[in-house]
């Protein structure tokens, strides 16, 4: 009986033992979930912190980005890097957001221009050389359609001082990026007229530095220098502005060299010795009207001949000179070529 109790207060021992052991790991064990679910809450309110703030910034970034890539063309990205502070940032915002003015270009003046009133000058002729409606003119002077301008006054236009001068005077000056159509476009000229006035071939011909000449109705045409017109001499004008060269022979009054009848030619003429007399070959009669009584002069010769006979019909651009009954004078004449005028 005695062995027997001291083996019930072993099994009491064990068994205290036991739930002192399952109490203690009880209590480490809900001491370790309160750790890990605090720091599991942290974790987690970190988490969404820095997703706020990260969702902030790029809303930021982006927004900045939207108005900074708003004025940077495709072709020059630029990208802003920050920097310890947002000093670099703020100048390149203004510096893209606010650009300095851009530099008038050499010879540009102001917005508008004024025109001195001349003697005869009117609102429709000031419009009509400019170019301009004149109602323009009419409400940046202040001034109605029937207001007499007086000589002298100043007319405030909308072109710059340069234009107006162009417009003036018919010339201008080529700057720098100008066209050829952009002149005439600027100016309201004819293309073809204008490269025609300056003698303008390719792009080339258009370059900074050089004068040309803006070709406007209201200015007078230069005037082309006459050309020389050919002049004749004083006996031409009597018998016409027609001259011709042919081949020239002689003949005289003897019946080796006529017809059995050696003073009667065509047409009925008598021939005497000493007469100015041509016979003519039969294609200048009908071509060149050189009929019956044409006064003609024949170079080399002085003096006046008429036409008053006529040669054969084989003979063609030809004439026969009368040297009465000189033969030998018609021998050292021989056979010529000549100018006849009439």
């Amino acid at each position: 009986m005695e062995r027997r109790e001291s083996y019930n207060q072993l099994w009491w021992i064990l068994l205290f033992v036991s739930v002192v052991l399952i109490i203690l790991w009880l209590l480490q064990h809900k001491r370790a979930s309160a750790v890990s679910s605090s720091q599991a809450t942290s974790a987690i309110s970190e988490k969404t912190s820095s997703d706020t703030n990260q969702t902030s910034n790029d809303t930021i970034s982006s927004s900045s980005n939207d108005v900074y890539e708003r004025y940077i063309t495709v072709e020059a990205p630029l990208r802003f890097r920050g920097t310890d502070t947002d000093t670099g940032i703020e100048e390149a915002y203004q510096r893209v957001c606010y650009p300095a003015p851009a530099k008038q270009k050499a010879g540009e003046g102001s917005t508008n221009g004024y025109y001195i009133v001349h003697q005869g000058d009117v609102l429709s002729k000031i419009a009509w050389i400019f170019h301009i409606d004149m109602k323009t003119i009419m409400l940046m002077n202040n001034i109605q359609k029937k207001d007499a301008l007086r000589v002298g006054q100043k007319l405030v236009l909308p072109l710059s001082q340069e234009m107006i001068e162009a417009f003036l005077t018919g010339t201008y000056e080529v700057k720098e990026d100008d066209t050829l159509l952009g002149i005439t476009k600027r100016f309201g000229i004819d293309p073809k007229r204008f490269a025609r006035e300056n003698n303008i071939v390719n792009s080339a011909d258009i370059y900074p530095g050089r004068i040309i000449i803006l070709p406007f109705a209201h200015l007078k045409a230069v005037k082309k220098p006459k050309q020389k017109k050919h002049t004749y001499p004083k006996f031409i004008k009597r018998f016409g502005k027609h001259a011709l060269r042919v081949t020239a022979t002689a003949y005289t009054s003897h019946c080796g060299q006529t017809d059995s009848t050696p003073f009667l030619a065509a047409w009925n003429n008598r021939l005497r010795p000493g007469m100015k007399a041509i016979a003519v070959s039969r294609d200048l009669i009908w071509k060149y009207g050189l009929k019956n009584g044409t006064k003609i002069r024949i170079s080399g010769l002085p003096g006046i001949y008429r036409v008053r006979d006529k040669m054969n019909k084989r003979y063609r651009r030809r004439i026969d000179i009368y040297m009465g009954t000189n033969r030998r004078k018609a021998l050292r004449w021989g056979r010529r070529s000549v100018v006849i005028y009439w």
